[in-house]
């Protein structure tokens, strides 16, 4: 078969795909897209504005951005540390079952998401951002932990086997030969994942782990959209501003 007629062989397979999943799930596009459904959409969007922009609430939103910033960077920073440790078992340096185990620890971690994490926190450290803090952690842990993995095992071996053939014990063979290699990707990587961890944390606060997530559930359980639209304006200026300066960053490293 020859590669154009693989391409519409698998798109028809999507189509296929796609057509039997909205068969099977009842959905009708036609309810979302009528003038009724139109009308109280734009209803409802209309009780968002203005936003609320008195001075003590204003300050309210202050204090969660900053809660949710450092629940964040908290969270990332743990999962460096906890990532590259378990990194150097799962990337063979310690024999084949070490690394068997720990890449399954890590493939446990990475595969809970955030959100799960954050409810199970929640019930075993209570409400708050510490709980944010630790389902953060664990989560990018595992994620962190594969990355710097990955990269060391990819690192060239050449300069740690040369220290280490000149009577450097391993492990300063390891700080002078391989990490210098993989650190500006090790730092990329966790920039990154801070990017990501910024939204996922105000999102975490929908099941009780604090910052701007639990002010925005808050104040729709309230019916209070305009409060609801200042703390959604929040949460997308300090998405805009973390991603400007994580890109800063990698780009100087």
């Amino acid at each position: 078969m020859s590669p154009g007629a693989k391409g519409w062989l698998a798109a028809a397979l999507a189509l296929a795909a796609a057509w039997a999943s909205f068969r099977y799930l009842s959905i009708d596009l036609g309810q979302l897209f009528n003038a009724e459904s139109g009308r109280q959409l734009a209803q409802y969007a209309a009780r968002f504005f203005p936003p609320e922009t008195s001075a003590d609430y204003l300050r309210q939103i202050a204090r969660g951005a900053v809660e949710t910033l450092a629940v964040s960077a908290l969270g990332t920073l743990l999962a460096m540390a906890a990532g590259l440790a378990l990194a150097l078992l799962a990337s063979g340096r310690f024999g084949a079952p070490a690394r068997m185990a720990v890449r399954l620890v890590l493939n446990f971690l990475r595969s809970v998401p955030e959100l799960v994490w954050g409810a199970l926190m929640v019930l075993a450290a209570g409400l708050g951002p510490f709980a944010g803090t630790l389902a953060l952690g664990l989560h990018t842990t595992g994620v962190l932990g594969r990355l710097f993995a990955e990269a060391l095992e990819n690192a060239p071996p050449e300069p740690a086997q040369a220290l280490a053939g000149a009577g450097s014990p391993a492990g300063l063979a390891f700080l002078y030969g391989t990490l210098p290699l993989v650190t500006p990707q090790l730092v990329s990587y966790s920039l990154y994942r801070w990017e990501m961890n910024v939204r996922m944390a105000a999102v975490l606060g929908f099941v009780g782990a604090g910052g701007l997530g639990q002010m925005l559930y808050y104040e729709l359980s309230l019916l209070r959209e305009a409060r609801a639209c200042t703390v959604i304006i929040a949460m997308l200026a300090l998405v805009i501003l973390i991603d400007a300066a994580s890109a800063w960053l990698r780009r100087r490293l």
